[in-house]
């Protein structure tokens, strides 16, 4: 993929204003800029911006991602065509700032949008828990703005985003697995499974329900499925063939294994319920769950195994302010002041409480 250093922000940003006012984002023989937006999201230091750099052929060390941040990735169909462009979207935090998906998620993005979901596999305590509370966010987002979408279609007939609803609608193939049987999720989704090469050293049988888990999953929600390793080369090329499929309409490959004892690569309806089978339940008894629907039993199950971890990510966060990549040297001093200042405060304060004799 090109580079993209020539591109400057405010360069994308009036590209982006021209192209909404002149219709872009939809083909014309190939004179018009393709725009996509990809929202990614997922486990807390789970490697997310290790493999978007990775899949956009940066060379450049990563980062812990701040809350929420934008980055793009260009890509020329051919001489003398404009290039495609896919507006990124990266979510830090685990499911901390989920609150978040609402400013990826918008009636504009909306037509042309996909969600990455990566999960930490060498954290499977906190997989279900993070995997669940990440779509349910940006699933109330999507909702949100269809609804809107809606109302203004009813309100305002020539409102500016009348045809969100039937340009952004999910419609799978009739012959897609299980169709009357899953709950696809509204826009193209991809589950990643990060950090495989620590994932081997698994117990097998611990394995065996990760791997059967994800994939009810990713059927459940029509998604693709792929494990991948930094450490990998041949596993971030397939991930980067899913990724650009997403982001520039590229091919992905035509790669399936759901060989257990192998990386995952599951397109979109290349899985069935029949072929996942039932969930491994060898020491329990599963008409004693007492589960509400087929996705509720497989979380019993997977829990039963990896119990979730009751942890505060929110607490975890660091403070901005004292992250370097945003110091202001004379902010920063007048922080240092204050912050003593306050201590200094508190200290007489509590000194002043000591020696306060209360009358009986």
């Amino acid at each position: 993929m090109p580079k993209t250093s020539s591109d400057t922000l405010w360069e994308l940003a009036a590209a982006e204003v021209h192209s909404r006012e002149t219709g872009g984002g939809e083909e014309d023989s190939g004179l018009t800029v393709n725009e996509r937006t990809v929202f990614l999201m997922g486990s807390k230091a789970g490697g997310k911006t290790s493999i978007l750099l990775r899949c956009l052929d940066r060379d450049e060390p990563s980062r812990p991602t701040l809350a929420l941040e934008y980055t793009f990735g260009r890509r020329a169909r051919g001489h003398n065509t404009p290039k495609d462009l896919a507006h990124i979207w990266e979510l830090g935090g685990g499911t901390s700032l989920s609150d978040l998906a609402q400013i990826p998620i918008t009636p504009v993005s909306i037509r042309s949008l996909s969600v990455i979901l990566v999960l930490d596999l060498s954290k499977p305590n906190a997989l279900w828990g993070t995997m669940e509370k990440l779509l349910k966010a940006a699933h109330a987002q999507l909702e949100k703005v269809y609804s809107r979408a809606q109302q203004e279609q009813r309100t305002k007939p020539g409102a500016k985003h009348q045809t969100v609803v039937h340009v952004a609608a999910r419609v799978l193939p009739k012959d897609f697995p299980d169709r009357e049987l899953i709950s696809p999720f509204p826009v193209p989704l991809l589950i990643i499974g990060s950090k495989y090469d620590l994932f081997q050293e698994f117990d097998s049988d611990k394995k065996r329900v990760i791997n059967k888990t994800l994939r009810f999953i990713a059927h459940f929600y029509a998604a693709s499925l792929i494990f991948t390793s930094i450490k990998s080369e041949s596993l971030l090329s397939k991930t980067k063939g899913f990724f650009s499929h997403l982001a520039f309409g590229l091919d992905r490959g035509k790669t399936v294994s759901s060989d257990p004892n192998k990386p995952l690569i599951i397109p979109a309806g290349s899985d069935s319920f029949g072929q996942i089978g039932s969930p491994p339940t060898t020491d329990m008894d599963i008409n004693s769950l007492h589960a509400k629907n087929p996705k509720d039993l497989w979380r019993k199950v997977f829990e039963r195994v990896f119990p979730e971890e009751n942890t505060s990510e929110q607490k975890e966060l660091k403070d901005p302010a004292k992250d370097p990549r945003y110091s202001e040297p004379q902010i920063d001093a007048m922080r240092v002041q204050k912050d003593q200042e306050l201590d200094q405060y508190k200290r007489n304060a509590a000194k002043s409480w000591k020696g306060l004799e209360l009358e009986k």
